[in-house]
């Protein structure tokens, strides 16, 4: 499992984008869309399907893994029928080693994530599916809002689902090497769920880097939490029927401890003088309560166990404290933008507003660069980051704080361009 790139505190991300994240039992690699979420586009293009001259040693990769293949219980006819038509896919192992040298701030994610554009097709979805969602909420105990925010991120309420043959992306990513075991694995997913005679290989499609259908699984999430709701004995989540998809996103939840009826989390205000040293505790409401924070816009912060405070932006930004439902969320995505933005188009969805407080616009996001010199700064002055690699982790965030209490800055651990100035000034 690849560590999260995000962390409390942090407002410039580098951001997953849906249809294939990064929990245990996930895709570790993110499909690349602008933005970190499915755009809203008029209709899905055509499966691109020509052939890619195949490198010298990609076929004796196929002779090697076949044994491997029929000894892990896949049979020599699912096998062969799967690697019929399988070509090696340059354009995969480009977007696999595409790294982006600017991460996005979370507004700017949130601005596409829970456009209004895509609150009000949510809840036309909501009214079109109103029997459907009873019935999932009904059986698995995960709020419909939040299914249906799942679907709007992933796919974009199934208009992008992905077009690349599966077998041919796992086959060119598992054979390029760079992870070999995990896209073997995922490979060997994508054999079992053909030879169980749940969708076949033209119609196994998805993201470049493995994710499929309404809701986005990958191979071994699929095998793992997929649901045959229709009850037609296929687990269909490539069908134009979303019923499958949705209850197997709402099964995904429930299995990875869904509360119903407890918030992601709220936004609240802080007091006076409030130590921002706080933000990544987990604490009861009760002591956030004595604590002096209250609902953002006033009032009592109902209590839904222990909550763990949050400066996604710094504490110019909103101040949000996360329930146990936020972990859940991040267990389909392992990125606090991700849940945040699914927690925040829920919310939407039911008929609430925005953020209350305003978002740091005027910030803009350190390059990979300045994110080692920034690195570089802390270490020289005494505040260990864990190394310079250009990522920030936990370790910088508390090397942040730990430098901003320093200097008598509010310590909040929000990466930004005025606190690499404010460190190189301070040389």
């Amino acid at each position: 499992m690849r560590k999260p790139l995000t962390a409390l505190g942090l407002g410039l991300l580098l951001l997953p984008a849906c249809g294939g994240a990064n929990p245990p039992d996930r895709s570790r690699v993110p499909e690349m869309r602008p933005g970190g979420a499915a755009p809203e586009p008029a209709a899905q293009r055509p499966a691109a399907r020509a052939q890619t001259p195949r490198p010298s040693g990609f076929q004796g990769w196929i002779d090697g893994f076949r044994p491997r293949a029929l000894s892990a219980g896949i049979t020599p006819q699912t096998f062969d029928m799967a690697f019929r038509d399988v070509t090696f896919l340059e354009s995969v192992i480009a977007n696999d080693r595409r790294q982006a040298e600017f991460v996005r701030p979370i507004w700017e994610y949130l601005d596409g994530a829970v456009s209004d554009a895509r609150v009000a097709t949510g809840r036309e979805m909501l009214r079109e599916h109103r029997a459907l969602l009873d019935r999932i909420e009904a059986r698995h105990g995960v709020e419909r809002e939040v299914v249906v925010a799942i679907w709007g991120l992933e796919s974009s309420f199934g208009r992008i689902r992905g077009n690349t043959p599966i077998i041919s992306a796992m086959a060119t990513l598992a054979y390029e090497g760079r992870r070999q075991e995990f896209f073997e694995t995922q490979l060997l997913g994508a054999l079992r769920i053909l030879q169980a005679g749940d969708t076949t290989p033209d119609r196994m499609v998805g993201s470049w880097a493995g994710a499929m259908g309404h809701t986005q699984f990958i191979p071994t999430s699929y095998l793992a939490y997929a649901v045959d709701f229709t009850g037609d004995g296929r687990r269909d989540i490539w069908s134009d029927n979303p019923a499958d998809a949705l209850a197997s996103a709402a099964n995904y939840l429930a299995r990875h401890g869904w509360t119903r009826g407890q918030p992601w989390g709220v936004e609240v205000s802080l007091p006076a003088g409030f130590d921002a040293r706080a933000a990544g505790q987990r604490r009861s409401v009760a002591q956030w309560r004595a604590a002096g924070l209250q609902l953002a816009g006033g009032g009592t912060i109902p209590d839904h166990g222990q909550a763990t405070l949050m400066f996604p932006a710094g504490v110019r930004g909103p101040a949000l404290l996360v329930f146990e439902n936020f972990r859940v969320i991040k267990r389909y995505n392992n990125a606090d933008a991700y849940a945040i933005a699914i927690g925040h188009l829920a919310d939407r969805l039911r008929g609430q507003g925005g953020f209350r407080a305003a978002w740091p616009r005027g910030d803009r996001p350190l390059g990979t660069a300045e994110r080692e010199e920034l690195q570089r700064l802390l270490n020289a002055r005494g505040h260990d980051t864990g190394g310079v690699t250009g990522r920030i982790g936990p370790m910088t965030l508390a090397a942040v704080q730990s430098w901003q209490a320093s200097e008598g800055l509010v310590p909040d651990g929000y990466v930004s361009m005025e606190l690499l100035e404010r460190l190189r000034r301070a040389r």
